[in-house]
């Protein structure tokens, strides 16, 4: 069992004093917000016992702000890691004493995103949410910005206009960066294919209409084929996976625009066709690192989802100060892309 941290230990990772760290423990002299948050960052480092109490001493002045974020289903690794990222951001901010609410919405009803979003707005001063582009959330966007609550899109554009700032990648380029990849990487020429989740979602729609763009632009010897859609859902992306490449032997690739990838990744590993398609998804997560290193898939175009939260909870507190904008705004965030070897 390892050595337990002392005070000496954490004055030292923090390059402070030992009465600086003792200041702030104990509150009797006041120490500058940076050096207490400084102190704050070594302790959970070097896992500090008192890591907690010091994270209270920094707070304990400050006006608490309740951040609310309504994400998708809960069991996708990608959703999981962005609750991590969010709360991380939230913490990590100076000058604010955060308190994080944390909401999934499982299916693609618009109310359901209707009334997920009104009851954690009861919760929220200021909401970052994920959801598909429909006039019943717009409307309860609008009634929120008339009460002075900032609502802001993430991933996925929606109620532009009247929404605060959207944060996210250029869903549009994603679009052609996967057309690209496939247009070089495809085993012959021939027809190809996007997946969206709904044409409900703005993202979706956007990569759609890139990565037909770059094809109709660049590579117009490939014939793309009518969209599919897919519900993000793994047994529906499974199943139209199988159908789509029994109809069409000589399918070159196609593109999973938004969710539901594990449905395709597990019907290539099952029919391991000898020459299989290129084939491009969103995000890095366990199961499509595993793809790309069996080389059932060609790319992942990932969202860098820690800069993301970053920016988003900047945001938030700026528009928590200055008032919402009069102007929806955009903050398009570079993706990354991930071929087999590069993981």
């Amino acid at each position: 069992m390892g050595r337990r941290p002392t005070i000496t230990d954490l004055a030292e990772r923090a390059g402070v004093s030992v009465a600086t760290i003792d200041r702030v423990l104990n509150g009797r002299h006041p120490v500058r917000e940076e050096t207490a948050r400084r102190v704050y960052e070594a302790a959970r480092e070097i896992d500090y016992h008192a890591a907690g109490l010091i994270r209270q001493r920094i707070e304990r002045d400050l006006r608490p702000i309740r951040f609310g974020f309504l994400l998708l289903k809960e069991e996708q690794a990608f959703y999981r890691a962005f609750a991590v990222q969010l709360t991380r951001a939230v913490e990590e901010t100076p000058g604010i004493r955060g308190i994080v609410h944390i909401e999934f919405v499982r299916s693609q009803t618009p109310s359901d995103f209707v009334k997920a979003l009104e009851t954690l707005a009861t919760r929220a001063d200021v909401i970052g949410m994920a959801s598909l582009d429909h006039h019943l959330v717009t409307r309860v966007v609008e009634s929120l910005k008339a009460s002075g609550k900032a609502v802001f899109s993430l991933l996925s554009d929606f109620a532009q206009g009247v929404r605060d700032t959207y944060v996210g990648v250029n869903n549009m380029k994603a679009g052609r960066t996967a057309a690209w990849l496939i247009s070089r990487t495809a085993p012959q020429v021939g027809k190809v294919a996007v997946f969206v989740g709904s044409h409900r979602w703005h993202g979706h729609e956007l990569r759609e209409t890139g990565f037909r763009s770059y094809f109709r632009e660049y590579a117009p010897q490939f014939h793309v084929l009518d969209t599919l859609v897919n519900l993000d859902t793994k047994e529906v992306t499974h199943e139209a996976t199988v159908t789509l490449l029994e109809r069409h032997p000589d399918l070159a690739g196609f593109y999973v625009a938004g969710g539901g990838f594990e449905g395709a990744i597990a019907a290539l590993r099952e029919l391991d066709l000898a020459r299989p398609p290129s084939v491009v998804v969103n995000e890095l997560v366990p199961e499509t690192v595993d793809a790309l290193r069996e080389h059932l898939i060609v790319g992942v175009i990932a969202t860098p989802l820690e800069r993301l939260c970053r920016a988003l909870v900047d945001l938030m507190v700026k528009t928590l100060q200055a008032g919402p904008l009069e102007t929806s705004g955009q903050l398009f965030l570079p993706f990354t892309l991930h071929v087999p070897e590069s993981v």
